[in-house]
């Protein structure tokens, strides 16, 4: 069997609002970052995002596995990257988008992930039959290294691990029931992520709306100091009253100039509540989207 070419991609997990506590499930950090398959065999490694791409040359130093681990061996986890001691899903960015080798060489060398592992799919035989449970406890053998961290996780205190990661305000949890099986290829409810969004209040700057579709696009701005800023668009469903209220507002010369096509841009008075994930460096909203 050559585990290199095998066309596996990882188990997506479904969602949910709230955190909860369930003697059935598993409870993990869930770790913004690139989710990857990593395939070590014959000495060579090989790393796969979730749409299968081999993106194994954009994260050189994971290659150091072979040196670790002997065996044929595929793991299910996150690429992540810290800034001062949390993780940062905008430093991995600057990673993701380098083209040039030489500099993902020295970067890899100064500044490397961390793959953090929470499922085992191949050990010298396929798992992905075997419950969540006993894929735990054989992952157990492989020992961390600077590269590569096992992920921790609690049973039945959902909330509790929820409250703790909100704290630290980080991405969420992921709730696993502890006897699923991993569908490769495959969404399921067996695994339940639990994000931690963040709620905002931010003024209409303008809006893109397209025909034949169901949504407008909102571009949203703040007050900083007393200059509008803008930090990212949204989408909203056109059945919605507040879209029925934009749409119909006078459109103005643009206050400030945002870079996309077809804007009708209002006077910035309306306000819209928007749940998202983080702010970027820049302030930008990550996944955004309105309750």
């Amino acid at each position: 069997m050559s585990l290199l070419n095998e066309k596996f991609t990882p188990m997506l997990l479904g969602e949910v609002n709230k955190p909860f506590d369930d003697d059935e499930y598993i409870y993990e950090i869930k770790y913004d970052g690139v989710r990857s398959l990593v395939f070590v065999n014959n000495g060579q490694v090989v790393v796969k995002n979730r749409y299968g791409v081999d993106i194994t040359e954009m994260f050189p130093e994971i290659k150091v596995l072979s040196k670790y681990f002997k065996e044929d061996v595929i793991f299910d986890g996150e690429i992540i990257m810290f800034e001062n001691g949390n993780v940062s899903f905008s430093k991995l960015q600057k990673r993701i988008h380098l083209k040039n080798k030489k500099t993902i060489d020295y970067l890899s060398k100064t500044n490397p992930v961390v793959f953090v592992c929470f499922d085992i799919l191949y050990d010298g035989t396929l798992l992905i039959n075997l419950s969540l449970e006993e894929r735990k406890e054989i992952l157990e053998k492989y020992e961390d290294n600077d590269i590569f961290i096992k992920s921790k996780y609690v049973k039945k205190d959902g909330k509790k691990l929820f409250n703790i990661v909100k704290k630290m305000n980080m991405e969420g949890i992921v709730a696993k029931k502890i006897n699923s099986k991993y569908q490769i290829n495959e969404r399921s409810e067996d695994w339940l992520k639990i994000k931690n969004y963040q709620k905002g209040e931010f003024v209409v700057l303008g809006y893109i709306n397209k025909e034949n579709s169901y949504v407008i696009s909102l571009l949203l701005g703040e007050r900083l100091k007393g200059k509008l800023k803008y930090v990212g668009k949204v989408s909203l469903g056109k059945k919605r009253s507040l879209a029925n209220k934009i749409m119909n507002m006078k459109n103005i010369k643009p206050i400030l100039e945002i870079k996309e096509k077809d804007i009708a841009y209002i006077k910035p008075e309306i306000k819209c509540e928007v749940q998202y994930l983080e702010r970027t460096n820049n302030g930008s909203l990550r996944q955004p989207f309105v309750p």
